[in-house]
């Protein structure tokens, strides 16, 4: 995927999202020409998930750049056969716990082995593609949504495992009250067949600068 790709249905779920429901009618024209945008390689992607877990933003750069600095080439576009070369002392030494490190070399089997169908997942559909992921160690279901909203771009995802979409279609359908996910789902029905568009200017409305991965 080349850096910075925009979905090519992104003006069409505009134009769908403010016809259909009130909140985007107010939200979507206030973020002007901001969109979604697709970095990196898949693999590449996937391991800085599991290098960001359970840690903060900061403190993950600090060991993806440690890690990525073990391996030759550009930090954006790393190889499943480079991270299983690497021994497992230098991988600890760039700051990665021993559970992490597992996770990556999980990661790497998976990919080198054939066991996840990258060439395969434009005709698949998401949930099984969310299937394969979770297969991998240390992705879960939030993880492999994530993945296929940002990296692969699919447009009707609801990742109603997610803090920041419960906390914005709290604030802006309920007033602040809390929501459980079955009222977060009938929300996001409105906002079929693009419901990635909408829970992304719901992240938005959360946090003005766009959230990349």
């Amino acid at each position: 995927m080349r850096k910075g790709v925009t979905p090519e249905y992104w003006d069409e779920a505009c134009k769908h999202l403010v016809k259909r429901d009130r909140v985007m009618r107010k939200l979507i024209p206030q973020f002007g020409e901001a969109r979604l945008q697709s970095r990196g390689d898949a693999f590449t992607t996937l391991a800085r998930s599991i290098v960001g877990q359970q840690i903060s933003v900061k403190a993950a750069q600090s060991v993806w750049d440690r890690f990525a600095a073990l391996l030759p080439g550009p930090s954006t576009r790393i190889s499943p056969a480079q991270v299983l070369d690497l021994p497992l002392e230098a991988l600890r030494a760039a700051g990665l716990s021993a559970r992490k490190v597992e996770y990556l070399r999980d990661l790497a089997s998976h990919f080198a082995s054939g066991a996840v169908h990258v060439r395969q997942w434009s005709s698949m559909d998401d949930e099984q593609i969310i299937e394969e992921l979770v297969a991998i160690r240390g992705i879960g279901r939030w993880t492999a949504e994530m993945f296929l909203i940002f990296h692969l771009m699919r447009p009707n995802v609801l990742p109603l495992d997610d803090l920041g979409l419960l906390r914005g279609i709290s604030l802006n359908y309920f007033s602040g009250e809390p929501v459980s996910r079955a009222e977060a789902r009938e929300v996001g029905e409105a906002w079929a067949p693009f419901r990635s568009v909408a829970t992304w200017y719901i992240w938005r409305s959360l946090d003005p600068l766009p959230v990349e991965y």
